[in-house]
């Protein structure tokens, strides 16, 4: 390995076996030497969460990328449990920057809590290393799939491009992560605008059709249709009005921004 190229850790929440996972390897090579640890299986909508029934096993397999065998790590857990091992067990080193996705599927709004994908960098950046979180926009139809009728090769150029800019650049303390959206249609050509999370669920749930509560129900979810209300300087608007790919710095402090003061003063009342 090359002492002088940084070391990138890419994970995902779509699994081992997701063709976006293998776009962004495929794309990060070409600036940094690329450990791949990702969840063994589908594990989209996972969040943050570290479950205690993750049985933790760390299989090494070999993948083809663009021609070349891959040495990859299949971990028993979730997005965030493969970070945790990847960086504490399978490189010998911290990483110089963590990477999650390519996802099938947006993550914006108020749902970004839920995402797997940002919840691996979200773990991350918990441990002070850099961390970006990609998402490729898709119908919902592909969410859960490792379709090969979706095109990861724009939303690559972008992983490759923003992970250049985070080990290039020095960001303030504030930031600790970066997340990506890339519009369905893009092209490397595309325009990006920096934007604050949108406050709308984006996706709205949709309760199980069933005749009884003994019946498997899932609840479901589609796009939300209150997208015209958006304002202008959010990501879903960015991404789903400008059609622009969305950038969306992030922070772990979850406090309201408000008067800490003020705010006792009235509970105080």
């Amino acid at each position: 390995m090359n002492k002088n190229r940084p070391h990138i850790l890419l994970t995902n929440d779509d699994g081992i076996r997701s063709p976006g996972l293998w776009a962004a390897a495929s794309e990060l090579s070409k600036i940094g030497y690329v450990t791949v640890a990702a969840p063994r299986e589908q594990s989209t909508g996972m969040g943050r969460s570290l479950p205690s029934t993750s049985d933790g096993t760390i299989r090494k397999e070999q993948v083809q990328v663009n021609g070349q065998q891959w040495d990859v790590y299949a971990v028993g857990g979730s997005p965030a449990q493969a970070v945790l091992h990847g960086v504490l067990e399978i490189i010998p080193h911290s990483p110089d920057l963590v990477v999650s996705g390519i996802n099938y599927g947006e993550n914006v709004g108020m749902g970004i809590t839920i995402s797997g994908t940002v919840g691996a960098a979200m773990e991350a950046a918990s441990m002070g290393i850099l961390a970006l979180a990609v998402s490729l926009q898709t119908e919902t139809q592909y969410h859960l799939s490792h379709s090969e009728d979706i095109d990861f090769l724009t939303a690559g150029y972008f992983t490759a491009y923003f992970a250049k800019l985070l080990l290039e650049k020095k960001f303030p303390p504030e930031v600790d992560l970066l997340k990506v959206e890339v519009p369905s249609h893009a092209t490397p050509h595309t325009g990006w605008q920096v934007g604050r999370l949108s406050r709308s669920r984006y996706y709205d749930p949709v309760p199980a059709v069933r005749t009884s509560w003994d019946e498997p129900g899932p609840i479901s979810y589609k796009h939300s249709e209150c997208i015209e209300k958006e304002p202008q300087d959010t990501d879903a608007y960015i991404l789903r009005e400008k059609k622009m790919v969305a950038v969306t710095p992030l922070n772990l402090d979850m406090t309201a921004p408000v008067d800490l003061s003020d705010f006792e003063k009235n509970l105080r009342k």
